[in-house]
């Protein structure tokens, strides 16, 4: 059984969620002699390849502990710590939830990384991408999802700098103030990288600081 579907390609997560689906007496040992590696977030499609019987399998499956509801359609192949279960990775929260590996997950916090004045901490995730818009709350988070044509593949201070120019009036700093040292470290960077970097990123907020910034510059 294991050859053959080792031979198909299968990974080893896979091998031994299916095979807690199909019940068979060999569970147990695969789970304890095949180092695996849980922690996946699934959606139920990816699993009705697997039975004809998804929903029951899945209540099974909840029951005994092999997988975690997190919301409607969307459940989680626990990982185990000393400590107990681990809770889903947000970007695999994401992933799974976009069908999409495409997206930048980010939050306000990481504006403090800039040296600005912003010191608050929000619980709040904010995730950009090509397919969704709206906020969802993936098992006990919520994230503010947005739709916008360019991101970077990672976060990057100079990506931070015109995003936090385009979202100044969502944070709890004054805005005057923090307009001022925005200024100051956009004064900092290459002129030519700057217009690339809020002509491709920004958004008409940003934009409009930036030309404010250039009206500043020439006085």
């Amino acid at each position: 059984m294991s050859e053959r579907i080792w031979g198909n390609g299968f990974s080893c997560e896979w091998y031994q969620l299916v095979t807690a689906m199909a019940r068979l007496p060999t569970f147990l040992l695969i789970s304890r002699d095949i180092s695996c590696s849980p922690g996946r977030v699934y959606r139920r499609g990816e699993l009705m390849q697997w039975t004809n019987a998804v929903d029951r399998h899945l209540m099974e499956l909840i029951e005994d502990g092999t997988l975690k509801k997190l919301q409607q359609g969307l459940y989680y192949y626990p990982k185990q710590s000393t400590f107990g279960q681990v809770p889903p990775d947000e970007k695999e929260l994401v992933r799974s939830f976009l069908k999409a590996k495409d997206f930048l997950l980010t939050s306000p916090n990481a504006y403090n990384s800039l040296g600005v004045g912003t010191t608050q901490l929000y619980n709040k995730r904010i995730v950009y991408n090509h397919k969704r818009h709206g906020i969802f709350q993936l098992g006990n988070k919520f994230f503010d999802f947005k739709i916008v044509p360019h991101y970077p593949k990672k976060v990057t201070p100079e990506y931070l700098l015109v995003d936090l120019a385009g979202n100044m009036e969502s944070l709890a700093e004054d805005p005057v103030e923090l307009t001022t040292r925005l200024f100051s470290l956009m004064e900092k960077i290459d002129k030519n990288t700057l217009m690339k970097l809020f002509n491709y990123y920004g958004n008409a907020k940003a934009r409009k600081l930036y030309q404010d910034f250039l009206r500043r510059s020439e006085n």
